[in-house]
């Protein structure tokens, strides 16, 4: 049987092919707005923000000096310092101030390769200037040499039409949200525990999230059987289902999939007619011994299915790996297997908003293509690779032992990305206490902890969990000689917090 894409010019949301302006862009409801949530900056972190203004206004008013943000995957706010070659006085520097290219001292500052990959980003922006608007899909220059990276990296071709440069990868993931979502009918299919990004944007954008349960006595495990049941239910309830979100590596919950399992999904997604969002922006946060990134695309062609067997979109950015730049908001989406006249309404919706920042752009290219073996720069860009991806595995492991450790708490060893996601195994008092105030235990639990210890964390409830289960997650990304004391600060908490409502 001939195998048909699932995104056709004839299913693509008719919002977008009916564009003529940026309003019909934003033609949501007051209500699917309030229903938006967003728990990685929701009301834990705002409570933590008002005790960061109280510790400036009233140092000695609470129980602690300083609030360490737990919360989200933002290594630089954290103390993780950047590439040296990225940005550090180095390229990016350099094609904000093209005129420091023709200064004699500049050698003395920069590096050489810096300085030559410098003038060959500068030569190929209209105008020399990194203030001018790029291609709405992005630099030419910089979508060769990612798809250059792709091809290495996974050993077969990439193309620079098939990229999409974006503010992030959330701005992509908001992109094929429009395209794909036509109304409440139209559903996509989201891992419980999920990024709230999937969630809030399916709200925005008036579709219905189609649940799967990742199976956490398995290690977070993806379950293709899991994905068979949730898809004929909801396709029972008169849902389209439209496509398959993957994160690999997890967040929240750390697990890198297997090859085996890739395989698997590709074939449901392939049988079942789906498009395969896959999330991948955490491939260089590898932490566990025989454990390895792959593409879902790369695992695609390796089945021997091509861009006329299956529909893929691939996320990534320059905000987490070893370089953390999420401030620079540099990401891409690869867009594979989709007709011409679709991935032409995606550029009508790029277009909207003219072109990412071009910073943004220079360094998701040059985290894509860093110095290599010869460069002056390459032991030095080694050094501080290494460096980083070993401290945050070992801050990994010490802080799931942390927990682990702890009274009523069990947390899987994270795999990949930035990310505990420890369950809490609470008291019964402790739930009758968190509904008495109108709030789920794991929130109750989070509260309580920022009080007590300036250590914010997100309630598990904020990515979906299992009924009646509850969790929080934790960055990783503390400075690595402040974990020994923010565990100490932890346990201590726990421990009161369980004596206090002990049944």
């Amino acid at each position: 049987m001939t195998w048909l894409s699932p995104l056709t010019i004839g299913n693509v949301n008719p919002k977008v092919k009916s564009i003529v302006d940026a309003c019909s862009l934003i033609e949501f409801s007051l209500v699917q707005v309030t229903k938006c949530e967003y728990a990685v900056r929701g009301e834990i972190v705002m409570r933590a923000q008002l005790l960061e203004q109280e510790l400036i206004t009233k140092p000695s008013s609470l129980p602690f000096e300083e609030i360490i943000y737990c919360n989200i995957g933002n290594p630089q706010s954290l103390g993780q310092v950047p590439i040296t070659f990225f940005r550090e006085a180095s390229v990016v520097a350099l094609c904000d101030n093209p005129s420091l290219l023709d200064k004699a001292e500049t050698h003395a500052l920069f590096s050489a390769d810096a300085i030559a990959r410098a003038w060959k980003i500068i030569d190929k922006i209209p105008g020399k200037a990194t203030g001018a608007y790029s291609h709405s899909q992005g630099l030419q220059y910089c979508r060769e040499e990612i798809a250059a990276a792709i091809a290495r990296r996974d050993g077969y071709p990439a193309k620079a039409e098939d990229l999409y440069l974006t503010d992030g990868a959330s701005v992509a993931v908001h992109m094929m949200m429009q395209l794909l979502i036509s109304s409440e009918k139209d559903g996509i299919m989201c891992p419980i525990p999920q990024y709230p990004l999937y969630s809030a944007s399916m709200t925005l954008h008036g579709g219905s999230l189609v649940p799967y349960y990742l199976n956490e006595s398995a290690g977070w495990g993806l379950e293709v059987q899991e994905l068979q049941q949730q898809i004929q239910k909801a396709r029972g309830s008169g849902i389209n289902v439209r496509a398959l979100v993957v994160i690999n590596p997890g967040n929240p919950t750390g697990q890198v999939l297997s090859e085996e399992n890739q395989k698997k999904i590709i074939q449901f997604c392939k049988d079942e007619r789906l498009l395969l969002l896959a999330d991948e922006v955490y491939q260089e946060n590898i932490y566990a011994e025989g454990k390895k990134f792959q593409s879902f695309k790369k695992v695609a062609r390796s089945m021997g299915l091509g861009e006329n067997d299956l529909s893929i979109v691939s996320f990534h950015s320059v905000s987490k790996g070893y370089y953390g730049e999420c401030g620079r908001r540099g990401g891409y989406m690869e867009v594979t297997g989709v007709d011409k006249d679709v991935k032409e309404q995606i550029y009508k919706i790029a277009s909207v908003n003219l072109c990412s920042n071009i910073s943004g752009q220079i360094l998701m290219s040059l985290v894509s293509n860093p110095p290599k073996a010869g460069d002056e720069s390459y032991e030095d860009y080694v050094r501080e690779r290494d460096g980083i991806l070993a401290s945050l595995a070992r801050r990994a492991k010490l802080l799931a032992e942390g927990f682990n450790k702890l009274e009523g708490v069990s947390c899987n060893q994270a795999e990949g990305a930035m990310y505990l996601f420890p369950r809490l195994h609470l008291p019964e008092r402790a739930l009758k206490a968190a509904a008495a105030v109108s709030m789920a235990a794991d929130t109750f639990y989070a509260r309580r902890l920022l009080d007590a210890t300036g250590i914010v964390v997100v309630p598990g409830s904020g990515f979906g969990q299992v009924p009646g289960t509850w969790h929080i997650r934790c960055t990783i990304l503390p400075a690595e000689e402040k974990m020994p004391a923010l565990i100490t600060r932890l346990t201590s908490f726990h421990q009161r917090f369980m004596d206090e409502f002990r049944d």
